[in-house]
């Protein structure tokens, strides 16, 4: 019998329960996949607490990588033992679990030896939402400047290098002189403390005095409305999570008095299904992994069994880049 972290009730991390779990044996389309690794991302805190509507019972994560165990009938394009990975669909806070095929993506044989199972399986969902957020929502390059909120987290030091590796100035905001020093690290040539003055002033000094091209806010109430004052007229503010809180409504009136500024947004299911790009996606997410072009470090790592206390942390903003847990 195999085990997931399951939660039957909307809650604190108190709520995630290791439980024993059969999968059972995969149907015509399916694979039974052995994870070696799951991400832990702001999703499966707002599934876990509520912020998101979900059917409960339900097994937490949206993004795993590990070995395919047995396939079902018609699977024709996996076979046992074959490495793989995926997001954005519940179900990788567990030992074993059965998944669609055709939403799998096989790991390139090309990656480095160093980018192993941990590396991929925790950002495989934070680099397919940056591949969307800088080459599709806005196509990032170069003589652009950027405002990068959270930019020590997960998405924000993915996004952070691959932004600078596409031409683009990224000034980073983040809440630590530690965390600053490490955005400076991964891709931002200026960087900005929240609780060292209005960060809005600090990148526009930062910036020469200029407003800047765009802003990606993953904080949502706390950020929104204030970052719009960083924006040159056209501007555009990307947002795409709410770590503080959703944004309140919005005025578009308000929008055109402050330049005509315009709002993207999306979210990946609506990339990857709606569109059918998740392969190419991938593609693009691996070669920026396979080139250095982006460098992916897993700052935590947690026992499956202890997906509570990785929640913890990453609410206690203890954490920073990537983080994974291991079976």
């Amino acid at each position: 019998m195999t085990h997931a972290i399951r939660i039957h009730r909307f809650g604190g991390p108190e709520v995630m329960q290791w439980e024993e779990l059969d999968p059972g044996n995969p149907g015509p389309g399916e694979v039974r996949l052995r994870h070696t690794a799951a991400g832990v991302n702001f999703v499966d805190i707002a599934q876990r607490s509520g912020q998101m509507k979900i059917s409960l019972p339900i097994v937490l994560g949206r993004a795993g990588a590990g070995r395919v165990v047995e396939v079902g009938a018609g699977v024709t394009t996996l076979k046992a033992g074959d490495r793989v990975a995926y997001a954005p669909y519940n179900g990788a806070y567990s030992e074993e679990r059965l998944i669609a095929a055709d939403k799998l993506l096989p790991i390139p044989a090309s990656l480095p030896a160093g980018l192993d199972d941990a590396v991929v399986g925790a950002s495989i969902l934070q680099g397919l939402t940056t591949q969307y957020l800088i080459r599709q929502v806005r196509r990032v390059g170069p003589g652009e400047t950027l405002l990068v909120h959270s930019a020590a987290g997960g998405v924000g030091l993915i996004l952070c290098q691959w932004a600078a590796a596409l031409g683009a100035t990224v000034i980073g905001a983040v809440s630590t002189d530690a965390k600053a020093k490490l955005a400076r690290e991964n891709g931002c040539t200026h960087t900005v403390v929240y609780s060292q003055g209005d960060f809005v002033e600090a990148a526009i000094r930062a910036n020469g005095g200029k407003k800047l091209d765009a802003v990606y806010d993953a904080v949502g109430a706390d950020t929104f409305m204030r970052s719009l004052d960083a924006l040159r007229p056209a501007g555009q503010i990307i947002t795409y999570g709410r770590s503080s809180g959703p944004v309140p409504p919005l005025d578009t009136g308000l929008l055109m008095m402050k330049g005509a500024i315009s709002v993207g947004t999306g979210n990946l299911i609506a990339f990857t299904e709606g569109l059918g790009k998740l392969q190419e996606m991938a593609l693009d997410w691996f070669d920026a992994l396979a080139t250095g072009r982006v460098r992916v470090t897993v700052n935590q790592t947690y026992a499956m069994k202890d997906a509570a206390r990785a929640h913890a942390d990453i609410e206690a903003r203890k954490t920073t880049g990537s983080t994974a847990l291991l079976p």
